[in-house]
């Protein structure tokens, strides 16, 4: 197994100094939304309203090439959270993985925080299960519901998701789901992350009191389906100024083994894919969704402000990774598309300039760069990922050529350029899949039987099978 771990500020961080400022140790906010891909403003989509996260980018690295290692949910959080690849067919490799049941061995994130003297919260989702690694937190992980995240999550209404008593004409007869979006006049607390967000808020308050530093996590539900948010959130909008995906057609020559998530298709009021009505209704509610998580996310930064908690606390925004809206007619994730894995990262670090780096990072590295940036001891030998430390210093560097990324039998490999895959029976390629983002940042057509690609594609499959091969011993 190759560990590659960095631990350039420790020595730095142990001697009491954080980067130029005289500080005690220091804390950390880690917030993550479901299925929010970098549909922000910070990342030039003007026409998202993403104020508060816009705000704290500003004064934050924003990771324009941030890359999940599988793009669901539940393997997402397990791979992030014990910063290990997720490995075919054994290893955090499906919706409901557990990082505890699938490697029992390893030291989750909040653990060795807590080992490492911090007082370790869990808010909203933050690992899928909520009694996964449960004991790795100095407390009891905190949920809305806490039984309400089983194979009946969105039954309807039995975990109050939705909030207009009109929501009852539309519920799926098959899965007894309620329909795939809703724009209910209610405050924010009415839906679950506004009272993720007063929790944290509220926990804010006492840990500042504690005389410990922190990691606080902080898990928001949105934008994940059903697309609910408050009435005002989805009036920020109007729909005749949202556009649907210019590109709503198989790219050209992609494999078949690339499909869509027929998630959409469980909730009620959902039609046809191909219907213009639904394809803007639906792109409507994620961003009514997206701007509700930003309000939520602003309220909690403007307490750590008032508290005066800003300057000794590292900040984290990302999405556990992206979502099709539209693009190629999928909606949902559940592919190795750069829609689907292509998710935002920002970390702001008090003291540091930031600003916005196209190096390619990949979650894995989450762990070892906060471990850096803290002066915790990580686990020997169980970290894949690099610490991001020195890119976090100087926006220009690198610290690796492309993120490693899987799905069921597909293994995919993103640089700069490229977004390039196989798939694998045994050891025989039986698919291949190239998308020059130079020349073709949309997608639209598999170029890796391309004579002029060969020499790439050769080396991109020995990549894929060296790390493979290093993964499995």
């Amino acid at each position: 197994m190759r560990i590659n771990i960095t631990i350039g500020g420790l020595s730095m961080l142990l001697s009491g100094v954080v980067y130029g400022q005289e500080s005690e140790r220091m804390n950390v906010l880690f917030i993550v939304a479901d299925d929010m891909r970098p549909e922000l403003g910070c990342y030039g989509v003007e026409n998202v309203i993403t104020p508060y996260i816009d705000s704290l980018a500003c004064r934050s690295t924003v990771f324009m090439n941030a890359y999940c290692n599988i793009p669901v949910s539940g393997a997402s959080r397990a791979s992030l959270f014990t910063g290990m690849y997720p490995r075919y067919p054994h290893r955090f490799t499906a919706f409901d993985a557990w990082a505890e049941r699938d490697c029992p061995q390893a030291m989750s994130l909040p653990e060795c925080f807590r080992n490492g003297g911090y007082y370790v919260v869990s808010n909203g989702k933050v690992f899928h299960n909520i009694e996964d690694h449960a004991d790795s937190w100095s407390e009891t992980p905190w949920r809305v519901h806490p039984d309400g995240y089983g194979k009946d999550w969105a039954e309807y209404n039995k975990w109050e998701l939705w909030k207009d008593d009109a929501s009852s004409n539309y519920v799926n007869p098959k899965t007894l789901r309620g329909p795939y979006c809703e724009a209910a006049n209610v405050s924010d607390t009415a839906y679950i992350d506004g009272r993720v967000a007063q929790k944290t808020i509220a926990d804010l308050r006492r840990l500042k009191s504690m005389g410990k530093p922190f990691f606080l996590a902080c898990g928001f539900w949105k934008p994940h389906l059903p697309f609910n948010a408050p009435k005002k959130y989805w009036d920020l909008y109007r729909r005749e100024n949202i556009t649907p995906a210019d590109n709503p057609y198989r790219p050209e020559g992609l494999p078949r083994q690339v499909t869509s998530s027929g998630e959409i298709r469980g909730y009620g009021k959902f039609s046809n894919m191909r219907d213009k009505n639904f394809q803007l209704e639906a792109k409507h509610g994620y961003y009514a969704c997206v701007s509700y998580i930003d309000r939520q996310i602003g309220l909690v930064l403007n307490e750590l402000k008032r508290l005066g908690l800003d300057k000794n606390t590292i900040v984290v925004i990302l999405g556990d990774h992206g979502w099709h809206l539209g693009e190629h007619g999928f909606w949902g994730k559940h592919n190795l598309m750069e829609h689907s894995t292509h998710a935002p990262l920002i970390v702001h670090v008090p003291g540091m300039k930031g600003g916005k780096s196209n190096g390619v990072v990949e979650f894995v590295d989450i762990y070892p760069t906060l471990c850096d940036l803290c002066g915790v001891k990580p686990p020997m030998n169980q970290l894949h990922g690099t610490s991001l430390v020195p890119m976090l210093k100087d926006c220009t560097k690198r610290v690796k050529n492309y993120a490693f990324i899987q799905w069921q039998k597909g293994y995919d490999i993103v640089t700069e350029r490229y977004n390039a895959a196989i798939w694998l029976k045994n050891d025989s390629v039986v698919a291949r899949m190239l998308f020059d983002h130079c020349e073709d940042a949309s997608e639209n057509r598999n170029v890796a039987t391309d004579p002029c690609m060969v020499e790439d594609m050769l080396w991109i499959e020995k990549e894929i099978k060296n790390r493979i091969r290093e993964l499995n011993n």
